[in-house]
């Protein structure tokens, strides 16, 4: 039986495993409900290893409730409910004996506005380690050494760890959040609007650092900037809108899931090619 902490020798599920082996995370029939609305359904997509997904549609379409979905964040929501299934290597995420902290180890979230903890640079990356066991200094440093340069911060702050996350600025903040999410090496990062509360300069720092951490990571980011996209991802997923028949309100729907290039070159569905001309939302 599935044990408590998500790990590879959990993974040879035998014919659970299908598709792609590059594929990481399957969602299959994916619906999230919060109370009686229902908030998207019908949420099929395969994340594949080492590449970048990018969620792009209208406000409310659910993009950042799939997300959550990823690493098991709708769990801290009393009234969401989850049907369906979100697999990770085989190991269905929503099993009972899983841990959520566990699954969250293994698959950081780095959220839309920078919220570098009220401590020094140092802890901040060292946060997450230390609630892990590790205690001694030389190991400490490393890792926060080691995190910060795969965040491409190193240089700019190695000689000031001591002082506070939050004297840095808003780029090098977000940039810490990811140090710290890494930290704690996991294998997907997923990214909520990381830059919407950026310049476009930070903005372009952020989307170069998504390009050299995908040889080390699985990274799944929501974005409103279609540009974006088109830049950083290696597959797109398109959500919108449709009316609930049952209530009148709308639920979020998974239209389109493919190749960046191919979307946006040649688009199967005419939603999302308004969408993406610009013709709605």
């Amino acid at each position: 039986m599935i044990a408590a902490e998500v790990r590879p020798d959990m993974l040879e599920q035998g014919d659970e495993r299908v598709g792609d082996p590059r594929d990481i995370l399957v969602t299959t029939d994916l619906a999230v409900h919060y109370g009686s609305l229902l908030a998207v359904r019908d949420v099929n997509m395969s994340i594949r290893q080492h590449e970048i997904t990018a969620f792009i549609g209208p406000s409310g379409c659910g993009k950042s409730t799939v997300l959550r979905c990823l690493n098991r964040m709708n769990d801290l929501i009393d009234i969401a409910r989850i049907e369906g299934t979100v697999r990770y290597h085989g190991v269905n995420l929503y099993d009972p004996q899983v841990s959520a902290v566990q699954v969250r180890r293994r698959i950081g979230m780095v959220f839309q506005k920078p919220n570098p903890f009220p401590k020094s640079i140092y802890d901040n990356v060292a946060f997450g380690p230390r609630l892990g066991g590790v205690k001694k200094k030389a190991d400490l440093d490393a890792v926060v050494e080691s995190s910060l340069r795969d965040a491409a911060l190193w240089d700019e702050v190695k000689t000031r760890l001591k002082t506070s996350g939050l004297g840095l600025s808003g780029g090098q903040q977000q940039r810490l959040c990811i140090a710290r999410t890494i930290a704690v090496q996991p294998e997907i990062v997923l990214m909520d609007e990381p830059c919407s509360a950026l310049d476009p300069i930070a903005s372009a720092r952020i989307e170069d650092l998504m390009q050299e951490m995908k040889t080390r990571y699985t990274i799944v980011v929501v974005t409103h900037n279609m540009q974006q996209a088109a830049r950083v991802s290696d597959r797109t997923a398109f959500f919108t809108t449709e009316v609930n028949n049952e209530s009148d309100r709308r639920t979020g729907v998974l239209v389109e899931f493919g190749r960046t290039t191919s979307m946006f070159a040649n688009p199967t569905d005419e939603r999302t090619e308004q969408y993406i001309t610009g013709r709605f939302g």
